[in-house]
């Protein structure tokens, strides 16, 4: 058993993180009063000429398809070394996203088969297309399997009705990776399909808007009107999109983990560096107990989800049977379940001892504690990933490896 990062490991970090301080960091303040500007409607934080420098200059370092495989241009470095530079990257709230987003990423791989991987798969992970899952509907968010969005069989073509909710990306990305039901009755034991479905796709619209808490989220909902595609547009097998589905999830749970992990290490940075400047009543914060309990107890949350999330990463780096499987799920909803939860008491902290100025737009407190408060819902709510760990544990008993 070693707990020793890898070097190469260490050294992607080293380099993020200067990417990060020098060019994220220096942002933040646009970031902010973008934010702060555009009110109800949907703006980038970052405009696009600032985007593409940063694209640019991040491709150059190297940053760029870090677990995209060798065979598909990338560097094939896995999942541990994309969670350290993940972890980096949110150490920012400068919204920027290495290219490719990896939980599609890793949907594409498992499921893509035939002309799919010239048309999706390579463009995506080159980073020239982007993608959006289309899942959630109003009667189906955290139960994946209640969803109602019909695709049917009419002679050689498959025709899509129904209405997605959420869809985070639905007017920006280059295709949707649509997930409908094809036998209503079998539900996720083989009822629900994988589409590929195109930008423009006639029938497809993107009738509403929802500004949402936070600043990097904001959603859509997505109609789908007889729209009609061929059997090449289907991905994966015909009724077999929950298995990969799951473990795209995973993978974005575990991203989760990072994304608070980058966000609650800021925060602690910020309350130490506080603690040793601020005086009050004679004396510097960091004499008082309770100021000092809540650097220490932040750092021990910290490195306890630090701890898990590894594992998890190193697990997704090894071959994985279908026995494990089970491990990998249960191992996703815990990081996110801890740090989702730990980022949220951290950056609390944080705003609690820098007070009114911790309030203020002055600070990137407020913007990460609205950001972090939206992950304890997405990718399914701290809720029902309890639910399901518990589930597993009273039909299984608690696992006989650690």
């Amino acid at each position: 058993m070693d707990f020793t990062l890898p070097e190469d490991a260490r050294m992607i970090g080293e380099l993020t993180a200067r990417f990060v301080a020098d060019e994220l960091i220096p942002l933040e303040r646009l970031v902010i009063e973008r934010e702060a500007n555009r009110g109800m409607g949907g703006d980038p934080l970052i405009p696009p000429e600032i985007e593409a420098k940063l694209k640019a200059r991040s491709k150059e370092l190297g940053l760029w398809g870090i677990d995209v495989p060798e065979r598909f241009g990338g560097h094939g470095m896995g999942a541990l070394i994309k969670c350290v530079v993940t972890e980096q990257m949110f150490y920012s709230i400068t919204p920027f996203i290495l290219p490719p987003d990896s939980p599609n990423l890793h949907f594409l791989q498992e499921s893509c088969k035939g002309n799919q991987i010239e048309r999706y798969l390579l463009p995506y992970a080159s980073g020239e297309k982007k993608s959006c899952l289309a899942l959630t509907e109003a009667g189906a968010g955290a139960d994946a399997g209640g969803i109602k969005l019909k695709a049917e069989r009419r002679g050689d073509k498959w025709v899509l009705n129904g209405e997605k909710m959420w869809i985070s990306g639905a007017r920006t990305a280059d295709f949707m990776i649509v997930i409908a039901s094809t036998d209503l009755s079998k539900g996720t034991r083989g009822g629900m399909t994988a589409f590929l479905i195109d930008q423009g796709t006639p029938g497809v619209t993107v009738p509403q808007e929802f500004s949402v808490i936070g600043g990097n989220f904001h959603a859509y909902s997505v109609n789908f009107d007889e729209v009609t595609v061929d059997d090449d547009q289907v991905l994966g097998e015909v009724g077999q999109a929950f298995a990969p589905l799951q473990n795209r999830l995973g993978i974005r749970r575990m991203e989760c983990a990072c994304w608070c992990l980058g966000y609650a290490q800021r925060a602690l940075d910020m309350m130490i560096e506080q603690a040793k400047a601020r005086v009050t009543f004679g004396a510097p914060l960091a004499d008082r107990q309770t100021i000092q309990w809540w650097i220490a107890d932040s750092f021990q949350e910290i490195e306890m989800v630090k701890l898990l999330t590894y594992r998890l990463a190193w697990q997704l780096d090894q071959e994985i049977d279908e026995g494990k499987r089970a491990e990998i799920r249960r191992g996703a909803a815990m990081v996110k379940v801890q740090a989702t939860e730990m980022a949220t008491r951290v950056i609390d902290r944080a705003i609690q001892m820098f007070g009114g100025m911790g309030l203020s737009k002055e600070l990137p407190l407020e913007f990460m504690a609205r950001e972090v408060r939206v992950l304890r819902i997405v990718e399914g709510p701290s809720e029902v990933h309890r639910w399901m760990i518990a589930r597993e544990l009273l039909r299984d008993g608690r696992p006989s490896e650690i």
